[in-house]
């Protein structure tokens, strides 16, 4: 009997030693730093990886991530200093650099990322409109992020936090103004291929015209040409004739008879002319003398 009571007494006590042992220690990881907490009051910061102890019961530990941690700015509507609407979307990263700071004033992270997305977002708008919509969308945007982070970071310090960069991810119209502004560069662009195309077809026309102008020119000159080379022809022609004409007579009649059996016998052709007609003497006498008549009969 009292051997069983020694035991359970035994028992009871290693199990609050375990609960106790339990509650006595804790570990932290190498990407975490913990508070150390007593009623609720931090008392002690630890920011070395390992296993830790705390007073059982009356101590509790909170950890707070030490990596760098993102933060997606809500998209919001600016004006630039030249008055032109923007739709912005950006983000941020941070991380905590003061666990202790960090706990006295955010207490957690959500509660963090609430006050961080106002700072940022007032720094942005700020940023905004002090800078041109040229200036945002491309010619200073470096440094326009770095300012926003600049400044966020001014408050954010006492919150133990350290802003680590900033990123306008996006920055464009609103959509009714890309609407607009696409419309009138679809016109502008539809405009200029139209004028284009108009110089264009001023310039075919007056190609074509020069080219039609050079060939009636081409072809008067060759005309001319030909009618100087076939008057030259006709000419040596004339001459060579008479030439002929004067050097041989019978050679000249016999030439031109030639030439009009050429023209006259063509496929087709017919003629009722007399056998003895003086327009086939070539064919009865190749020398042309008239044909000699029969002598009569005795």
């Amino acid at each position: 009997m009292n051997g069983n009571i020694l035991g359970g007494f035994l028992g009871v006590v290693a199990l609050a030693a375990a609960v106790v042992a339990y509650s006595a220690f804790y570990q932290v990881n190498q990407n975490e730093n913990a508070i150390v907490l007593r009623f609720g009051q931090p008392v002690a910061t630890v920011t070395s990886p390992g296993l830790h102890v705390k007073a059982p019961f009356i101590e509790s530990v909170n950890r707070i991530d030490k990596r760098i941690l993102d933060l997606d700015i809500p998209e919001r509507e600016a004006t630039a200093s030249d008055q032109q609407r923007l739709v912005v979307d950006a983000f941020a990263r941070y991380k905590i650099t003061d666990p202790l700071k960090f706990q006295l004033s955010a207490v957690t992270v959500d509660r963090a990322n609430v006050f961080l997305s106002q700072m940022l977002q007032d720094a942005l708008l700020e940023a905004i409109r002090s800078s041109t919509f040229q200036q945002v969308v491309r010619e200073r945007r470096d440094q326009i992020m770095a300012r926003i982070r600049d400044q966020a970071n001014k408050q954010a310090e006492g919150f133990g936090i350290q802003i680590v960069d900033v990123r306008i991810r996006r920055a464009d119209l609103p959509e009714q103004n890309s609407k607009a502004v696409f419309g009138r560069m679809e016109s502008e662009r539809a405009q200029e291929a139209a004028q284009i195309r108009a110089r264009g077809a001023e310039e075919a026309q007056g190609i074509t015209a020069r080219a039609d102008r050079d060939v009636q020119v081409i072809l008067a000159n060759a005309e001319r040409d030909a009618q100087v080379l076939r008057g030259q022809g006709e000419a040596e022609k004339t001459r060579i004739l008479a030439e002929a004409f004067g050097g041989d007579a019978d050679f000249f009649a016999f030439y031109r008879s030639m030439q009009a059996y050429e023209q006259s016998m063509k496929a087709g052709t017919r003629f009722v002319l007399a056998p003895d007609s003086p327009f086939f003497r070539y064919f009865e006498q190749p020398n042309g003398s008239p044909a000699q008549a029969p002598a009569p009969a005795r």
